[in-house]
């Protein structure tokens, strides 16, 4: 069995497994099905610097129901080394609260991103520092941690590229793990300006001491300038 065969068989597996029922992968129940949809733009400043604006919207309810959009402009520092990116980004977020309003959100944030290549996979870990300016909550800091692994094989002449991803979210001023997400996708080559790509997504939430699930389809887009 050569190497890129067994790579795409056990993401199909791992796809098969994360999709399956929470009873059979998970000790969680499964609270539900969600479709997630991005587009996002990204662009040259210099040579050092590049600008990226990015849309999201998240569906609820089986994916019926719109209940989450945010908005995301972000500028990263490229210069410092090949294997350090740092962004500097600010996200404004609208979301329904349990009765059916919209809130909003205001989110700066702070990524720095580590990149390198280990067994001929790619690897980046990315922190994110975010302060969570909210409309009818208390505010709060907040850190996430995001592992990506790229495998090196380009599936089919669009060049179908698998990943795994993992994403911790870590409350800063209560010091306690709130949520997780695990994914697994692949990203399509369309052409050198255009980029998509496809996900399954499993978070899991805390939420009054109970562990509460949600899958997710999401889709992406990306154009380059």
């Amino acid at each position: 069995m050569s190497k890129s065969t067994f790579i795409t068989m056990y993401l199909i597996g791992l796809l098969i497994c994360v999709g399956l029922p929470r009873r059979h992968c998970s000790a969680y129940e499964d609270e539900g099905f969600q479709f997630w949809s991005t587009a996002s733009a990204s662009f040259d400043i210099d040579r050092k610097w590049k600008g990226k604006f990015e849309e999201e919207f998240r569906l609820g309810d089986d994916g019926g129901h719109l209940y989450y959009e945010h908005s995301d402009l972000g500028f990263i520092y490229t210069g410092l080394a090949e294997w350090i990116d740092v962004g500097f980004n600010y996200r404004q977020v609208f979301e329904k609260d349990d009765g059916g309003e919209w809130r909003q959100e205001n989110r700066p944030h702070l990524n720095i991103t580590l990149k390198t290549q280990l067994l001929g996979l790619d690897f980046s870990d990315r922190s994110r520092f975010e302060y969570r300016d909210r409309e009818t909550k208390e505010d709060f800091w907040a850190y996430r941690n995001k592992v990506a692994v790229e495998f090196p094989v380009a599936l089919t002449p669009l060049k179908l590229q698998p990943y795994i991803t993992d994403e911790v979210f870590i409350n800063l001023d209560e010091g306690d793990l709130g949520r997780n997400r695990l994914y697994a996708g692949l990203s399509i080559e369309f052409s050198r300006h255009l980029k998509g790509g496809a996900y399954y997504l499993w978070q899991s939430t805390e939420s009054g001491g109970e562990w509460k699930d949600i899958d997710v389809l999401g889709i992406q887009m990306q154009i380059y300038f």
